[in-house]
């Protein structure tokens, strides 16, 4: 529980604060008990002044995006989820043919901005369903795209409060990694370098990208996206599926049929469920395979 003076505090700064948050709402998997607090920042002053509370008060906290690559335990989260708004969903032009978007904006609202601006580099992300600081976080990338090869600088926020820039060569960007990955820093915006094209032939990619997605990948059902990295010399998906476990289930988790590298929420699943077939699937694969599966999915919450 969170002491009630923390959350006054809270709501003396202006700043929006609601207890008992369902995080299955709030993540794509559909999954996850409450969070014991969540508020939403609109701006970088409200964003130190709630960090400096947390710590004042000593609550933990975690900066949710879009909830698309989390696993939230049944338990719920312990402290305080925030949420950016505001000024960090907003996006725009710069000089050079450079866009500049908070790290709270979503992918897609990126994309159909560079888009509408005549601006090619951003179609692989037409279809990650996550924001731009989830993305830079992790270097989110398909179909031969990656954040690396477009974001020039990202502003963050220290655990101190201090606001920074890191440019490209400071930004450690390799498969599924950042500078920022299972750091203290909080993403704040991010500038990408992008190329002039004509439009339709930037809405002719992402058409085309968005129907791969569709014909492969289960996106119409509650999903994390891909659970595993993929292993040097060789697909997670393709082992998965050589070692017989597609369309395998445990509890109301499932195996995609239509994907092995994607685990489902088929039937109501709980987060143990997901645990427990993401355990089997590794435990196979190296019986197997030899091969060791390491999860790309973040773990938060109580144990």
């Amino acid at each position: 529980m969170i002491d009630s003076s923390f959350l006054e505090r809270l709501r003396q700064e202006a700043v929006e604060v609601s207890t008992d948050v369902p995080m299955k709402n709030h993540t794509t998997f559909r999954i996850g008990g409450c969070a014991d607090a969540m508020c939403e920042v609109k701006d970088v002053p409200a964003l130190r002044n709630v960090l400096a509370l947390c710590k004042a008060y000593a609550v933990p906290y975690f900066v949710l995006g879009m909830g698309s690559n989390l696993l939230v335990s049944d338990k719920g989260v312990e402290g305080l989820v925030i949420v950016l708004g505001g000024e960090f969903n907003q996006v725009a032009r710069m000089e050079d043919n450079i866009v500049r978007a908070g790290a709270g904006c979503t992918l897609a609202k990126l994309c159909v901005f560079a888009k509408n601006m005549s601006l090619s580099g951003l179609e692989f992300a037409w279809g990650i369903p996550g924001s731009v600081g989830g993305a830079v976080y992790m270097n989110a990338g398909a179909y031969d795209g990656e954040m690396k090869q477009v974001v020039t600088t990202v502003d963050y926020m220290d655990a101190e409060g201090l606001v920074k820039r890191s440019y490209w060569d400071d930004l450690e960007l390799s498969y599924r990694h950042s500078r920022f990955t299972d750091t203290d820093n909080i993403i704040l915006s991010a500038t990408f370098q992008l190329q002039p094209r004509e439009q339709d032939l930037i809405q002719e990619r992402m058409n085309e990208l968005m129907e791969r997605r569709k014909a492969k990948q289960p996106i119409n059902h509650p999903s994390a996206g891909s659970v595993f990295k993929r292993p040097e010399g060789a697909y997670a998906a393709a082992l998965i599926e050589e070692c017989g476990l597609k369309g395998y289930s445990c509890g109301g988790a499932q195996v995609s049929p239509k994907h092995s590298g994607f685990i489902v929420n088929d039937n109501n699943a709980t987060a143990e469920d997901v645990r427990q077939l993401i355990a089997h699937i590794q435990q196979v694969v190296k019986e197997k395979k030899g091969i060791d599966l390491c999860c790309e999915v973040k773990f938060i919450g109580r144990p």
